[in-house]
């Protein structure tokens, strides 16, 4: 059944980003997430997921920028990907190039490209719409070349719009026929629960329906609306991790399930920790349940 893999970027916010190996470990996790590595040393990053016992499923490439100070103030200045970017293409496979780097160093199978913000700039929105979809469609095919070369994984992410406003990509159908389009097993959706529910609901369904289809590479998760802790607000996760757990076992899906959320006390000592009843539920439900 899938595994949990802990997000560090948001969670274990009471201590500092490399000490936060050593707390998902202690919590019982065997693998993280983050959004970006690059502002530490990849030798540094390697000895604390080895030191720990941890495996590193997931980080994004470049919001934008070529180097940790440049990608820092790209995302600072609200920079969410270059991927369908036109004009943007040679940053584009700058960030991929260095992601792929740490990506091989880390032992990470996979890499999230983030599609990007549309800027209309006096151009008709449905031509501007156009051209995004080419240009993306053309920086993927080149990424996941590149990816499975090395034999890693590209993923894409549809993002909702009321956190990320403009965001190119929001659809699960939009990023499925993206992915067929392009035509690479090298190529998979990030399947954001929390996105997924703002933007279009009927997230139980939309498992069904795409789970099986390999064409998901990863799923998250979170409270919807708050992105708190998966037991806190209108989604029933405990219904949904079931779902998953079922559908998985029923067409082989491998894949991680990350932990993208904001502990409610995450900024208190342990406070991450003493957020983690939902999981204990689930995975006692689960050693319950298996024969």
């Amino acid at each position: 059944m899938p595994q949990f893999a802990a997000n560090l970027s948001m969670m274990y916010a009471d201590v500092p980003f490399l000490d936060r190996f050593e707390a998902a470990a202690r919590d019982g996790f065997t693998a993280v997430e983050y959004l970006f590595p690059y502002a530490w040393p990849v030798k540094e990053l390697a000895a604390r997921l080895k030191g720990n016992g941890l495996q590193q499923v997931l980080f994004n490439a470049p919001p934008g920028g070529t180097d940790a100070a440049s990608i820092d103030a790209a995302w600072a200045a609200s920079q969410r990907g270059t991927a369908c970017v036109p004009g943007r293409e040679a940053t584009f496979k700058a960030g991929v190039q260095l992601a792929l780097r740490y990506a091989e160093a880390l032992e990470c199978p996979r890499i999230h490209c983030m599609a990007g913000v549309l800027d209309a700039d006096g151009l008709n929105a449905d031509v501007l719409r156009t051209q995004a979809h080419t240009t993306y469609v053309h920086n993927l095919h080149w990424a996941v070349q590149q990816a499975a070369s090395q034999g890693k994984q590209v993923l894409i992410e549809p993002i909702n719009t009321r956190d990320m406003p403009g965001f190119f990509l929001k659809q699960q159908s939009q990023a499925h026929a993206i992915v067929q389009a392009v035509g690479s097993e090298a190529l998979k959706v990030q399947m954001d629960l929390y996105h997924c529910q703002i933007v279009e609901g009927d997230v139980a369904t939309k498992l069904r329906q795409y789970l099986p289809t390999g064409r998901v590479g990863h799923i998250q998760i979170a409270g919807v609306p708050e992105r708190h802790e998966p037991d806190v607000g209108e989604l029933n996760y405990t219904y949904l991790l079931d779902v998953i757990d079922e559908v998985a076992t029923q067409c082989g899906w491998p894949g991680w399930v990350g932990c993208e959320y904001r502990p409610r006390h995450g900024s208190e000592p342990g406070g991450t920790s003493r957020g983690l009843g939902w999981l204990r539920r689930h995975l006692a439900t689960r050693e319950t349940l298996t024969p």
